[in-house]
């Protein structure tokens, strides 16, 4: 069976939250709420030095744990564990970060295990250097109801112009992976679909995984109670069964000129992944103008980021891919971990 991670990616309110409880409830498989230190932790790699040196992996590991951004208390795993964890295990980056998740697993008995974050659509390719041996669930939704529901969340704070513009770029950059993954590395679902029939979506998924399908997946409300932290009220609709409510809402939750300018500015991209349009009518030269504006400098702060870390990776402190799965180890050159080593199941 495999020990690929999975992370399952998306713009935000595409439906990720409850593809991340679909894939929790299965037996095999366990993915947490969303935390805030994978990326974090690689752009600061720097920082935090070569981690072949174990007291350099302690320091890791315990700003991991302790800092208050990371979201770490969230996984519910016991700190000096996994502090000692990271200390006895190999001496990489993407190590450190990877034992957070396995240990998380554990939490469950279960051997495999995912994580779920949208922006991650973009930073594919930091996710490969850490974990070579990933697996990407890229799940779709109609770009206005995503930009419809993305402007009633409490946390968002920018304008109709920058929401677009994510939908956008997570359309543009499947399109990338799509292109240049391999077929057993990339795969792609529509949050329609999903909805519409679960069981034929997630068997068709499950195969992508290499995993059985287990009906357990279909109805994925008790794990919504483990995986969903209670404070995160905008996810309730996860606590109840699969529903297509929200299917085409966009109608009445967009102003007309959202509407209009949405479907001026992703008409392609929403007619390639099968949504049709309403045939509003042209927006306005200042929306436009507005929206191409948000665009250039989202786009010019990617190319900025982009510049650093290919910077930073002339002069990297240490090994960066986990060396913790069996393929990682294969891609590494190294053996397979031996059996006496591996840990044995935890229940929760």
């Amino acid at each position: 069976m495999s020990d690929r991670p999975v992370f399952v990616v998306g713009c935000p309110r595409s439906g990720t939250t409850m593809l991340q409880l679909m894939l929790h409830s299965h037996p095999r498989m366990a993915v947490p709420p969303e935390t805030r230190y994978v990326v974090p932790v690689y752009q600061r790699r720097r920082e935090f030095g070569d981690m072949r040196l174990a007291q350099r992996r302690a320091a890791l590991a315990e700003w991991i744990a302790t800092d208050r951004t990371t979201k770490f208390k969230e996984l519910k795993i016991d700190k000096d564990e996994f502090v000692r964890e990271c200390v006895e295990g190999p001496g990489s980056l993407g190590s450190v970060i990877g034992t957070t998740f396995r240990m998380y697993a554990e939490r469950f008995g279960k051997p495999r295990w995912g994580d779920k974050r949208p922006s991650y659509v973009k930073q594919v390719d930091i996710l490969l250097r850490l974990f070579p041996d990933a697996q990407f669930v890229h799940l779709i939704r109609d770009g206005r109801d995503c930009v419809a529901s993305l402007k009633e969340m409490p946390w968002y704070t920018h304008s109709s112009f920058h929401a677009i513009s994510t939908w956008a770029e997570a359309m543009d950059a499947g399109v990338k992976l799509r292109r240049t993954l391999p077929a057993d590395s990339y795969y792609e679902l529509r949050y329609e679909d999903l909805t519409d029939d679960p069981s034929t979506e997630l068997k068709k998924l499950c195969l992508f995984l290499e995993e059985d399908f287990d009906p357990a997946m279909v109805s994925p409300r008790e794990a919504a109670q483990v995986a969903v932290p209670v404070h995160k009220v905008w996810h309730s609709n996860t606590h109840s069964d699969v529903l297509r409510t929200r299917v085409g809402s966009w109608t009445g939750r967009l102003e007309g000129w959202e509407i209009s300018l949405a479907e001026q500015a992703l008409g392609d991209r929403l007619v390639a992944n099968g949504y049709e349009l309403s045939g509003a009518p042209a927006p306005s030269k200042e929306h436009v103008a507005n929206l191409q504006r948000v665009m250039q400098k989202r786009k010019a702060a990617r190319s900025r980021k982009r510049l650093r870390d290919r910077f930073q990776r002339l002069r990297e402190p240490g090994p960066v891919a986990a060396l913790l799965t069996s393929r990682q180890r294969a891609l590494a050159g190294l053996p397979p971990q031996p059996a006496e080593e591996k840990r044995p199941s935890v229940t929760a």
